[in-house]
Formats: C-alpha cells, sequence, structure tokens
C-alpha cells in the first residue's frame, strides 16, 4: 500500500473519530480556523521554512516571538509560522495538504496523535537529524523526551508539555478547619477533606471534570499500563485494559465522591470547572499546569490558591504522571535544504534562552534541563511558587511503560469513549466495573480495526 493511500485511510479513520472531539483538546484555542501566518517576509536568498501549528489565544503571540527571534539570530533561513485552528483543525488540513507541496515543513501535533504520525510514514524522525548534527539529546527533560521516543528514537521534538495537577482552595480549606499547607496525596485523604469542606456548606467538596486524560493519568499515577504489549510501546497495542483494577478503583472512587456529595459533576468541560473554582463554588479541581497562571491571575484578591501532586490510591504502586501536550514533527516530503533548515530552527527554540521564554508567558514546562538555570525562571518560580508543585511532580516522576504514556492509532476515539463511560457510571446508568468493561471492549475492537489498515 501506498504512503499516500496509507496516509489517507489512516487520516478518514482518525477524522471520523475526531468529529466529536472539540471537547478537551486545545480547550483554549479560539474558533476561528483560517490560518493566519506570522507576518514574516522571505528574505531573498534565505530558506524558506513553513511552521504549521495549534496554538491559539494568547500563545499565537509566544509562538510569533519564537519565531522572530530565530528569523533575527540569523539571515540564511526564515521561518513561517502560519496558526490552522486547533490540533483538530491542524491534522484536517495536514490531510489535506498530502500530495500537494502545500503542507508544512515542520507540524505540531498532539501528543495522542503520535502513533498515527509514525504508521502516516510521512514524516522523517527527529533522530536522523541528531545524530547527522552529532545534537546531545541528554540535555533535554529525560521524562518528557520519554512519551516520544520509540524502539529508542526520539520521533519528534517536545514543544508544548504540560500534566495535572490538584489545585485547591486555600481559604476554603483553612475555614474548614483543614490544613491549607497540607493538599490530600491519596484518594481516601483527599474524600475525608471533600466531605469535610461539602458539610460546611459553603462550597463543593471537589470538581474533576469528564475529561479521559484524567483517567490516562490516574493509570499512570498507580503504575498501571493503559494498554498491553507494554502501553503499546513493545509492539502494537491489541487490547484496551481500561477494565483493569486501576481503573475501577478509579471509578468506585469518583462515584463514592459524587454520591456522598462530597464532589460535584459539571460534565466534560475543563473550562466550567475552572469557572466553579474560580468562582469559590468548589474547593479542589484537576487540571493541566498551563492553567495555573490563568487560575493564580483570576483568583488574585479573592483567595489563595495552592497546588499538589495528582491524587492515587494508599496502596498504589509507584507511578507518576504522563506528560501532555505536542511535539514537532518533521515532514519528509519536503527537500533535505529544507528539512536542514527547520532542523536549525527546531535547535533553536530547545536552547535554554527560548525554552525559558516560552515557559514563562504559557506556563508550560521547559524541555530542556538548563533552562532552570535561567535567572528568568528562578525569578517566576518566586513570582508563582505553585508552578514548583507541577516541576516536583514531573521530576519525581520514576520513567516506565506506564508513565511514558499509551499510543495506539485511536487514541482520540478511545478518550471520548473513556469520557462515555465514566458519564454512564456517574449518572447511575451503570456499575463501574460493567461500564468499563463494555467500554475497554469497544476500543479493543476500533484499536484491532485500525491496527489491520497498517500491517
Amino acid at each position: 500500500m501506498g504512503k499516500k493511500k496509507l496516509a489517507s485511510l489512516l487520516l478518514a479513520s482518525v477524522m471520523l473519530l475526531l468529529s466529536a472531539c472539540s471537547v478537551n483538546m486545545g480547550g483554549d484555542e479560539p474558533k476561528a480556523s483560517e490560518p493566519k501566518t506570522s507576518g514574516t517576509e522571505v528574505k531573498a536568498g534565505a530558506q524558506k521554512v513553513v511552521f504549521w501549528h495549534a496554538m491559539g489565544g494568547a500563545t499565537t503571540k509566544v509562538v510569533d516571538q519564537l519565531v522572530d527571534n530565530f528569523n533575527k539570530s540569523q539571515d540564511k533561513i526564515q521561518v513561517e509560522a502560519v496558526y490552522q485552528g486547533t490540533y483538530d483543525d491542524l491534522l484536517s488540513k495536514l490531510k489535506a495538504s498530502m500530495g500537494t507541496n502545500e503542507g508544512p515543513t515542520v507540524v505540531q501535533m498532539y501528543e495522542i496523535g503520535s502513533r498515527f504520525m509514525i504508521d502516516s510514514k510521512l514524516i522523517a524522525p527527529m533522530q536522523n537529524f541528531i545524530d547527522q548534527d552529532g545534537w546531545d539529546v541528554g540535555q533535554l527533560e529525560p521524562n518528557i523526551s520519554g512519551y516520544y521516543t520509540f524502539d529508542n528514537k526520539l520521533y519528534s521534538m517536545p514543544f508544548n508539555t504540560s500534566n495535572p495537577i490538584l489545585y485547591y482552595n486555600k481559604d476554603l480549606f483553612k475555614d474548614a478547619g483543614l490544613d491549607p499547607e497540607s493538599p490530600p496525596k491519596t484518594f481516601e485523604e483527599l474524600k475525608a477533606a471533600a466531605d469535610t469542606i461539602s458539610k460546611k456548606g459553603k462550597a463543593v467538596g471537589a470538581n474533576f471534570a469528564i475529561y479521559g486524560w484524567f483517567m490516562e493519568q490516574l493509570f499512570a499515577n498507580q503504575g498501571a499500563e493503559y494498554v498491553n504489549n507494554g502501553n503499546g510501546r513493545d509492539s502494537l497495542a491489541t487490547e484496551s485494559l481500561l477494565n483493569s483494577e486501576a481503573g475501577v478503583k478509579v471509578m468506585t472512587w469518583w462515584k463514592d465522591l459524587i454520591d456522598s456529595k462530597a464532589a460535584n459533576n459539571l460534565g466534560r468541560k475543563t473550562d466550567d470547572s475552572k469557572k466553579a473554582f474560580s468562582a469559590g463554588q468548589v474547593a479542589m479541581i484537576l487540571d493541566s499546569t498551563a492553567a495555573l497562571k490563568g487560575l493564580v491571575d483570576g483568583t488574585a484578591g479573592k483567595f489563595e490558591v495552592g497546588t499538589g501532586f495528582l491524587p492515587k490510591p494508599a496502596d498504589a504502586k509507584e507511578g507518576g504522571v504522563i506528560v501532555g501536550g505536542a511535539s514537532l514533527w518533521m515532514m519528509n516530503n519536503r527537500p533535505d535544504e529544507e528539512q536542514k533548515a527547520a532542523w536549525e530552527f527546531i535547535k533553536f527554540v530547545t536552547s535554554p534562552e527560548q525554552q525559558a521564554f516560552w515557559h514563562i508567558n504559557t506556563g508550560y514546562f521547559p524541555i530542556t534541563l538548563k533552562a532552570y538555570d535561567q535567572d528568568s525562571v528562578k525569578e517566576n518560580l518566586k513570582k508563582f511558587p505553585q508552578f514548583q508543585t507541577a516541576v516536583d511532580q514531573l521530576h519525581n516522576t520514576k520513567l516506565n511503560k506506564a508513565t511514558q504514556g499509551a499510543v495506539m492509532g485511536v487514541f482520540p476515539e478511545a478518550r471520548q469513549i473513556v469520557e462515555g463511560a465514566i458519564e454512564e457510571v456517574l449518572n447511575n446508568k451503570k456499575a463501574p466495573q460493567a461500564a468499563l468493561d463494555d467500554a475497554a471492549k469497544e476500543i479493543t475492537s476500533k484499536i484491532q480495526e485500525y491496527n489491520r489498515t497498517v500491517k
């Protein structure tokens, strides 16, 4: 099967799945989907590089500034950044560009699109450029690069990276007689704290958006794999493990929180959860580290925001968090000189100085370890000490197959199926084990159907 046909089959499958996936994927991006370029004019004789991305809102300006910094740093290469809408919009436009000369040189793709990008055979592994250049991959944060490493090759360069943490209202903790400097660490401690706050009557103890990403993280935090075959990293995943003990523990705990009114259910949108938290209506939420600056700024003068590690069962095995976000992929249908020029740009944005700028202005982690030595990063951590929780949580994570994260070609659809199962449990339509059994069976079927297209 030719590359174009294979890619078309895969993309057609993925796009069907993505049609209902506007929730919880790139949620801070503007709705407009028309391409917007950085306005860079290509200098005479300079090699042009086209960079497609999905960083909307205020983050667009930060991406444009990174590109401008690179273009001004030398005169042989000119990068043109093109905002393509949400991650889903971006993937759709990448599909439309296949077989033409209208596509990008380098493209940002969300982490759950990694298996698809590899299977499409339309990319050149980043490891090729690393090896040719003798570039030291050791400068990357290992718990971040681990996600994008397959068969000991770094396939894409991490770009925007985050993970989930517990946000809590210190004032509500204090009012309920709880220690505001000691956030709950386990499922059991969180339940007790949420119970106490709810019974006090000023706010609901907790709210977790129904987001498949949280389920993936709560598996990894128990050291549990989400799909078989080493989380799809030893070989293609063929079976979902959603209905394993780890999944049942999560859903039993979550349902108990709802049934006992220690927590409430506001649906799938993380924005609704954040709004309730910012309004002081709920005391604890889970959200991405990338939301930290917005939550701290939005609650200034109202209450103090505390942060804690993602909770796990008291008897959980050693685990940790998985990185979310996106990475940069090199397209293999562009001329060698253009790919080499794109590699220079990629090296530039991974430098400590540019990573410090990126981190401070977006809230995403620096992917380069030396960025933490930059004075600007140290000052930012003093200003927003809550972010130290996110850094410590990332660094405390032991990299293994569970925390590297699962990979499967139908990940966007799997998230939707998982979110449907969570709703069935919280809405009393199915017991935890039954809902997870059904969802696991459906995901397994989708995985095996996908796998037949790539063999």
